[in-house]
């Protein structure tokens, strides 16, 4: 193997000699490819500067660049020194020379070739922090003289291959871990791969958690928070840290009162710091802390709070007011500081919000409002919609109810376009002037007027009030004396709603008054006829001439006494009548009326009148018919014609004040009537009260109560025999039903209806007795009953439900509890429901589920007679 080993080696050299010598002879001025410089031991420090210059064969012209063929880190390619610590991998690396242009070569570039052994590092021992989650196995080598090649490969001591960088992380304890680096060999300088070993400690950091803050309302919401643990507002981490802050008391303290730490220390945000200590000795992973905020505010309580705005004015003062508000505090105190005001502004022409910060001080916060909200007349409404510190978390939902103020812009009291008119008056009559102002807004005004045509007044004044753009004054009526036509006139007016500031304007409205005649009393006659006591009195009155509407005063006396009356009605061709009250002509005999007063209701114009009277006589009413009372069968169905006395003077009525008679079919009832009689006078006698009976039976009645026991099985005959009519009473199973025989069994709960015929008046019964029957009214001692061991509620329509058979008869008021063999309530029955499927009733939820196979215990409570609860299992099968 030697001898081959040397004959390949000669035939290397003869074919690099002849390779290279033709390269020699063409480029000169580059020198020579250098066919191979190998870098055994690249760690050694003569290799970090390699002139590759002097690596060139021949003579090579210096002054020129080299290139990196390779395009590797290390080489300056204008002194061609190459570094070559700074190639990573080891291999075969080449690098050309190109000679200066000016040396006229036809051949300019040569050759070097480097081969650098392959290097694997020194392995270390390093030590990191899991918190880092991930680590460049690279970073563990010594590199004091330089990190080994990256072209290896990193693999467990197992052999298993694993990447460069390593994921820490998910390390939860203390760990070791042995790796081995190997790099593939460079046959030039080894045959052989080269290996190391590289071992990792991974310590653990502490796990502080996230911090999660906390903002609560002092005020309203700590009553929860008496016993707060601090690790509640962590997210994961470590507890086997420390705590400080406000109201801890040790370094092992975590639970803090938050509603005694806001009682003693008020509004605050109350930070508590969290320190987890590194383990002992482990420098790699550093001690962390984490910051816990609570924030504790105060509610602010804003009731009875005010606001003021700056003063009213006058449409004239628009251009130059200015404005301003100021809030006052209620009865709780709102702590100095910055706040954020939300207030609104509506009013003519404008509704607007605007938020304003300011200070509120001692109780009070003054702020401006801008003069272009208020550009015209009118009512302006301040509203206070919201106040709240500029510090607040909102945590607490503060006590407030929007407040407002009025700011009014008077108007110049304006008359224009205004009429003015007034209803015609009688003579020395107080006239009432109506004016429509459409410009002049509500308020209570002065005016100045005058008065002048058929009356004559200067420099009156009068106050009024505006509604609507209506309003009215008063002129006495020393200032109509004289009938005809004035006029009056307003020549100034003055806004006196508000004291200050009083708005006056100059007017000049006019507008006609007519004052009317008073009525002529001289031709006015009354004229009455005789009547009988009660029947309606009229009273004709003539004379009246061209009136078309009046009121009339009167007085009666003599037989009949009254006070002063009044009528109105039309009057037509001079003439009227009318009724007087029968409650004022109570007697009879000779009776006379005084008419007093006449109005004339067109104009409202009166006169006294004089000996206007006239006498009438009252005719007496005739005796009351002589009667006696009757009575009849209700199924008789007796009417008017049957009742005595009979004859067409008679009438009969409902009531003694009726007046309109009854039909003579009318169906008598069990009431009273009464008769009147008719005289030859015309005039009717008073009533007589006659009393009309109409018999009926009476329904059955029951001796005892409907109770029985259903195990007996009772019948209708049954039920018969407990009335006080048993051989005549008959039942039926609805009003206007069906008869129901007398061996027909009752049933539980149901309703009968009874009937009778009396013996003494020989009249069915209308009425009928409403009987509900219970049938558990059951001896226990003459009963037994059975409760049953077991059931299988499976649907098969089979023993599907628990259900104690006939126990409802003897103990109505039974309870059943059934329990699981844990003591636990399965499900309560009781006469309302008295069957249990298999299914928990005692959980949350519909149903609650279903009840597994096994056994089970029930407690029977009677609910009778002091007898004690009954206790048993059954067996659940399926």
């Amino acid at each position: 193997m030697a001898k081959n080993y040397i004959s390949y080696l000669h035939f290397v050299l003869f074919f690099i000699f002849f390779t290279v010598l033709p390269s020699k002879l063409s480029a000169q001025c580059a020198g020579n490819d250098n066919v191979n410089e190998l870098i055994c031991d690249v760690t050694n420090p003569i290799y970090q500067s390699v002139d590759l210059f002097s690596l060139l064969g021949g003579s090579p012209v210096p002054g020129g660049t080299w290139t990196d063929d390779n395009n590797l880190q290390g080489l300056n390619p204008s002194t061609g020194i190459l570094n070559a610590q700074f190639i990573l991998s080891g291999g075969e690396y080449h690098y050309t020379y190109t000679a200066p242009a000016t040396s006229g070569c036809t051949d300019n570039k040569a050759v070097v070739t480097i081969t650098i052994g392959a290097y694997v590092g020194v392995g270390s021992q390093a030590t990191v922090c899991n918190e880092n989650n991930f680590f460049n196995l690279f970073t563990a080598f010594d590199s004091k003289v330089m990190g080994p090649h990256v072209n290896g490969k990193f693999t467990t001591t197992a052999g298993q291959p694993v990447e460069s960088t390593i994921e820490i992380g998910q390390y939860t304890t203390k760990t070791t871990l042995d790796f081995i680096y190997t790099v593939p060999p460079v046959l030039a300088c080894s045959p052989n791969s080269k290996s190391t070993n590289v071992q990792v400690t991974i310590y653990i950091a502490p796990k502080i958690g996230r911090p999660v803050d906390l903002e609560l309302c002092g005020t309203t919401d700590l009553a929860g928070y008496t016993d707060l643990d601090l690790f509640d507002q962590l997210i994961g981490g470590d507890r086997g840290g420390n705590w400080t802050g406000t109201g801890l008391t040790s370094a092992t303290d975590h639970n803090i009162n938050l509603q005694e730490l806001f009682d003693a220390n008020g509004p605050s945000v109350y930070s508590y710091t969290y320190t987890v200590l590194a383990v002992p000795g482990n420098n790699i992973c550093k001690n962390k802390d984490v910051k816990v905020n609570i924030t504790l505010e105060k509610r602010l309580d804003f009731t009875g709070s005010k606001i003021e705005a700056s003063k009213d004015i006058c449409e004239s003062e628009i251009s130059t007011a200015t404005y301003s508000a100021k809030i006052t505090q209620g009865p709780d105190n709102i702590p100095n500081g910055t706040y954020d005001v939300n207030f609104s502004v509506v009013g003519p022409g404008v509704s607007s919000s605007e938020n304003v910060r300011g200070n509120f001080v001692n109780g009070q916060f003054n702020f401006p409002i801008r003069s272009s909200y208020f550009r015209q007349v009118g009512d302006y409404t301040i509203t206070v919609t919201g106040i709240a510190s500029t510090t607040s978390k909102g945590t607490c939902v503060n006590i407030f109810n929007p407040f407002s103020t009025v700011l009014k812009i008077y108007p110049l009291p304006r008359l224009n376009n205004a009429t003015l008119t007034a209803l015609p008056i009688c003579q020395n009559d107080m006239a009432t002037i109506e004016i429509a102002a459409p410009q002049l807004l509500d308020g209570l005004y002065r005016i100045s007027y005058n008065i002048n045509g058929d009356n004559l007044a200067l420099g009156e004044t009068a106050e009024m009030q505006s509604v609507g753009g209506k309003a009215s004054f008063t002129i006495p009526g020393n200032l109509s004396t004289r009938s005809g036509l004035s006029v009056i006139t307003i020549y100034s007016i003055t806004n006196i709603t508000n004291p200050s500031p009083q708005c006056t304007n100059t007017a000049n409205v006019a507008g006609n008054l007519y004052i009317n005649p008073l009525p002529n009393a001289l031709t006015v006659k009354a004229a009455v006829k005789d009547y009988c006591l009660n029947a309606p009195v009229t009273v004709a009155v003539s004379g009246l001439e061209t009136l078309t509407n009046v009121s009339i005063s009167y007085v009666l006396s003599e037989a009949n006494i009254s006070s002063v009356q009044t009528i109105t009605k039309a009057v037509t061709n001079g003439k009227l009548d009318f009724v007087i009250p029968a409650e004022l002509l109570l007697n009879s005999g000779e009776t006379k009326i005084t008419l007093l007063n006449l109005t004339n209701t067109v104009t409202n114009c009166e006169v006294n009148l004089i000996n206007v009277t006239d006498d009438f006589v009252i005719n007496p009413i005739p005796p009351a018919p002589t009667v006696l009372d009757q009575q009849f069968c209700k199924v008789d169905e007796a009417v008017i014609a049957n009742l005595e006395p009979k004859g067409t003077q008679y009438k009969w009525y409902n009531s003694a004040t009726a007046t309109t008679p009854l039909a003579v079919d009318y169906v008598l009832k069990t009431e009273d009537y009464f008769v009147r009689e008719t005289a030859v006078t015309g005039c009717v006698s008073e009533p007589a009260k006659v009393s009309v009976l109409i018999n009926d039976t009476a329904a059955p009645e029951m001796n005892e109560t409907a109770d029985f026991c259903g195990l007996a099985n009772p019948k209708i005959s049954d039920l018969s025999n407990k009335t006080n009519v048993p051989a005549t009473v008959a039942w039926y199973d609805a009003v206007d039903g069906n008869l129901l025989a007398s061996t027909t069994l009752l049933v539980h709960n149901a309703i009968y209806f009874g009937y009778d015929l009396n013996e003494t008046t020989h009249c069915l019964s209308e009425s009928y007795k409403e009987v509900k029957v219970s049938l558990q009214d059951c001896e226990v001692a003459q009963y037994e009953f059975f409760i049953p061991d077991g059931f299988s509620p499976n649907g098969d329509g089979v023993n599907d439900s628990f259900v104690i058979k006939d126990i409802e008869f003897l103990y109505p008021n039974y309870t059943l509890e059934i329990y699981n063999r844990y003591g636990n309530g399965m499900y309560k029955g009781d006469n309302n429901k008295p069957a249990w499927d298999g299914k928990n009733y005692e959980k949350s939820g519909i149903a609650g589920g279903v009840a597994p196979n096994g056994v089970y215990f029930y407690v029977l409570h009677f609910n009778k007679d002091n007898k004690p609860p009954q206790q048993g299992r059954l067996y659940l099968n399926r």
